[in-house]
């Protein structure tokens, strides 16, 4: 449904995209990670036929992206990063304009997402909220039951309740077939819904995973609380032990904890974590997007560890 052969777009100054390949089946939920200034909102907008690729091949549906854009466009539901809608209008006006344009004749589904996403629609949309102008999006975006979506960041300024209710609707997609890409910066979300995820950094794609894969990849990792600091920087010098460190860690320690994980055998490293004043333990696995993070370790040094969509 979607296929990207060798696309490049150069902006110049190592702007833009470049070699890029991935496909995307039917009814598979494909989701697009990447920092701020990756490539990822290129991309889409040469999916949708807004922009010309420099170079290779990118097709929707079996169909060249920029030559057949309105055929494309007929049969897609797409949500821009940054919205842009006629202010003047209500939301109500909006979306019924949308529907006059897309041929819809049939208005219950669009009727049952603005109850769904508890939209009220009557408001001027100049004076929406931005989880509101959002909500207007989405429900533009999937109310005319195309077969494929394209969404670039979409809950953002959604609430949680709302995230949630747009996770559910993802679901439900996937299991009528729908071919959705997303892309994301919200790891949660990510994980709950994509079969697939392709990470992309400078323009060009990190990697391909398999969610599930990419599930089992996830280290376990420790917390111990000591009781003197030199105990922590000694503790972190045993065989089997592992200081846990990463450009995408947030947590705070403080002088006497230590963050760790397992490099030898478990019952060698509790045998020498009991040799220790513990005072507290703690375990948990690594997060997905500490995992993500590390595709990124050199641009996430430079922000200081800051995750930008």
């Amino acid at each position: 449904m979607i296929k990207l052969e060798h696309v490049t777009k150069d902006y110049g100054n190592k702007k833009g995209v470049f070699d890029l390949s991935f496909s995307v089946p039917q009814g598979e939920v494909f989701g697009y990670l990447g920092p701020n200034g990756a490539g990822k909102t290129t991309t889409i907008r040469q999916l949708m036929g807004f922009i010309r690729p420099d170079g290779g091949n990118c097709q929707m549906m079996g169909k060249e992206c920029f030559r057949q854009a309105w055929e494309i466009q007929q049969r897609t539901g797409y949500l821009a990063g940054e919205l842009a809608f006629p202010e003047d209008m209500t939301g109500l006006g909006f979306l019924k304009f949308m529907a006059d344009l897309k041929g819809m004749k049939d208005r219950k589904v669009m009727k049952d997402l603005m109850e769904r996403f508890e939209l009220n629609p009557q408001g001027k949309i100049k004076k929406m909220s931005r989880g509101m102008k959002q909500k207007v999006g989405i429900i533009n975006a999937f109310m005319h039951g195309p077969e494929i979506v394209i969404l670039d960041e979409p809950t953002s300024g959604l609430d949680p309740l709302m995230q949630n209710t747009f996770v559910e609707l993802i679901l439900e997609e996937k299991k009528k077939g729908t071919t959705i890409l997303m892309s994301s910066h919200i790891f949660e979300e990510i994980e709950k819904t994509c079969d697939r995820t392709a990470i992309i950094r400078s323009g060009r794609i990190a990697a391909v995973e398999n969610m599930k894969d990419l599930t089992g990849k996830r280290k376990k990792i420790y917390l111990v609380t000591l009781e003197q600091k030199e105990d922590a920087e000694r503790f972190l010098r045993e065989p089997g032990i592992q200081k846990w460190s990463h450009p995408g860690t947030r947590e705070t320690l403080l002088p006497n904890q230590a963050e760790f994980t397992i490099s030898g055998s478990l019952p060698d490293a509790l045998i020498t974590i009991a040799s220790y004043g513990v005072k507290d333990l703690e375990a948990r696995n690594q997060s997905l997007e500490e995992l993500f993070l590390q595709y990124y370790e050199e641009d996430v040094s430079q922000k200081k560890g800051r995750w930008e969509k």
